[in-house]
């Protein structure tokens, strides 16, 4: 079987192609490897020239390899734009991998238009809700919750209305009446040092507002993107640092600070970034009225 290790050195379109087919993908074709570098899946390749004529554009040995684990991950999800996060992440994690403009292709494919970057704050909704939903949440507070997180995740603006709306939703959800209405207690999830809260799920919310409308705006540009990169990796230094100490102090919510797996990484790749975004546009708008 043809694999990561069997590439050894750069190769143009057609090896790609080659690859690919040793891989036992039949149906990749040079079309379908264009359309690949235009959604961000793999990046432009060099230009090569010599004195008479040009040779043909080269790809390096590390997109030829990344070609072949896009191929392997894609058995793995419904459409190409789930297939962005694996670009996504190695942009977050690793250096030498993936540059940032095939990152921001890749950002612009994963949030989508239309429909899917509907499916984007819908996901976004549903995954916040099993972090932060009470068992004993009822199934309409569940659905509002989804329902006004997704219409602020597409595009609908926080109003001060707004905002009223989503802390019943929020408060419903993780502090529902007929657990803390009588005890008056407020509910705190993960460290003491940096509990979640009502308000914290609010915070996160908007910043997940305001980093798909910067995308969908088309101003999530290169900078912006680094900069959220940047904050990532400082951010994730300081928690490696931390980590046992905040597990054994978590408790019952330990396994929330166990190390991902590399797939975990993958899949979780949009929604870091999105939040990253988010909260960086917050604190420099913060910054700026100040």
């Amino acid at each position: 079987m043809y694999t990561w290790e069997s590439v050894s050195g750069p190769g143009a379109i057609d090896d790609l192609v080659a690859d690919a087919h040793a891989a036992g993908y039949p149906d990749m074709t040079v079309r379908r490897i264009h359309d690949w570098i235009a959604k961000g899946l793999l990046d432009q390749p060099r230009l090569r020239t010599r004195r008479r004529g040009s040779d043909k554009a080269e790809h390096s040995a590390t997109q030829r390899r990344l070609l072949l684990l896009l191929l392997d991950k894609r058995q793995q999800v419904q459409h190409l734009s789930s297939l962005a996060q694996v670009p996504l992440a190695m942009w977050l994690w690793w250096d030498g991998y993936v540059p940032t403009r095939q990152a921001q292709r890749a950002w612009v494919t994963w949030v989508g238009r239309g429909r899917r970057s509907q499916e984007v704050a819908r996901e976004g909704a549903g995954g916040l809700l099993e972090q932060v939903g009470h068992q004993l949440a009822t199934e309409t507070a569940r659905a509002r919750f989804v329902r006004i997180i997704t219409e602020l995740g597409n595009g609908k603006a926080l109003t001060v209305r707004g905002r009223a709306e989503l802390l019943d939703a929020v408060r419903d959800v993780m502090e529902p009446e007929s657990v803390f209405a009588a005890s008056g207690l407020v509910r705190a999830l993960g460290p003491a040092q940096a509990p979640m809260t009502v308000e914290t799920v609010i915070g996160y919310v908007e910043a997940l507002s305001i980093a798909l409308g910067r995308t969908l705006d088309g101003k999530a540009d290169a900078a912006l993107l680094e900069r959220a990169r940047a904050i990532h990796r400082a951010s994730t230094a300081d928690y490696l640092a931390q980590r046992g100490d905040l597990a054994t102090e978590a408790g019952q919510f330990a396994h929330l600070f166990r190390e991902p797996a590399l797939q975990q990484q993958f899949d979780q790749a949009g929604r870091q970034l999105l939040l990253l975004l988010g909260m960086h546009l917050i604190h420099r708008r913060i910054e700026t009225r100040g």
